[in-house]
């Protein structure tokens, strides 16, 4: 009987193609032929970490991309816009915050080899890896930078009462407490009035 050739697993196979990777963009279609079109519109997962300490993209959340792929000379123009939810919490009152970001997109990636890549930094530069880009650095980057580093839930939110830490805009406008001087506590606490039976503590007659 012929020996069964070894075969891998769907997962695996899966697992090396790009298109496990949600974010990468196949451009065999788009070619390299310049003033070559593509648009793509895809909803992905947001990856852990875009985020800054009250504020951020929740994993997993939808991230809706509506992108212009054009081939150039030096590489790949991608233009266009990402839309995320926000979620986090409210630097006043730490009230939770929800909101979305809309952002506008342009970037170049350049082709391997190309006098673009030559003359960048190597950070400065994104980049054509064989017949595809990796489109999640760019927009995380965006996102990132453009979140708020104190968000409010809104803008005349007044914050937190430094007395009792309630939430002041649900409290009433005379809410105050009363602030007593250290100094002179237990000057006051000796004048205050007795809490003891009227007449406990007159003179015993003789």
């Amino acid at each position: 009987m012929p020996a069964v050739p070894h075969r891998s697993s769907a997962a695996s196979i899966d697992a090396r193609r790009p298109s496990a990777n949600p974010w990468r963009v196949d451009l065999r279609e788009l070619g390299r032929r310049a003033g070559s079109l593509q648009e793509i519109e895809r909803t992905l997962p947001a990856p852990p970490g875009w985020k800054l300490e009250l504020i951020g993209v929740p994993e997993g959340a939808p991230v809706t991309l509506r992108l212009r792929l054009e081939a150039v000379m030096e590489g790949v123009l991608v233009s266009g816009e990402v839309d995320v939810p926000l979620a986090g919490s409210c630097a006043r009152c730490l009230e939770p915050v929800e909101d979305t970001l809309e952002l506008d997109l342009q970037e170049l990636f350049a082709y391997e080899g190309s006098t673009t890549e030559a003359t960048s930094e190597e950070d400065e530069v994104r980049l054509v890896v064989g017949d595809h880009i990796d489109l999640e650095p760019m927009v995380r980057d965006a996102v990132v930078l453009a979140l708020p580093l104190s968000p409010v839930c809104s803008d005349d939110c007044r914050g937190l009462c430094v007395g009792c830490g309630q939430r002041l805009d649900d409290l009433p406008s005379d809410h105050t407490h009363e602030v007593r001087d250290p100094r002179w506590a237990a000057l006051a606490d000796r004048f205050a009035p007795s809490s003891g039976t009227p007449g406990d503590d007159n003179s015993k007659e003789n």
